[in-house]
């Protein structure tokens, strides 16, 4: 696990969050940061991230989703 900072809070990549991983997460702010390729445009990936999403919440965080283009293409924008 790596930890990373940005504006004082610091972010895990790649961390469990009950039976999930989770791309980056903000314990302090109980903020989730998803990254999405093309595969979560199906519908069944649609229908699991959406029951992941709820489960995530029920534990008392916030889930955000961006596509991984954005990252890319767009770094100062995503940040």
């Amino acid at each position: 696990m790596r930890t990373l900072r940005l504006n004082g809070f610091k972010f895990r990549r790649q961390h469990a969050v009950g039976q999930y991983i989770v791309d980056f997460c903000c314990p302090q702010r109980r903020l989730i940061v998803e990254l999405d390729g093309g595969v979560h445009a199906q519908p069944s990936q649609t229908k699991r991230d959406t029951s992941r999403d709820a489960e995530l919440k029920r534990r008392g965080y916030t889930v955000t989703r961006f596509p991984n283009g954005i990252v890319l293409e767009a770094p100062e924008l995503f940040l």
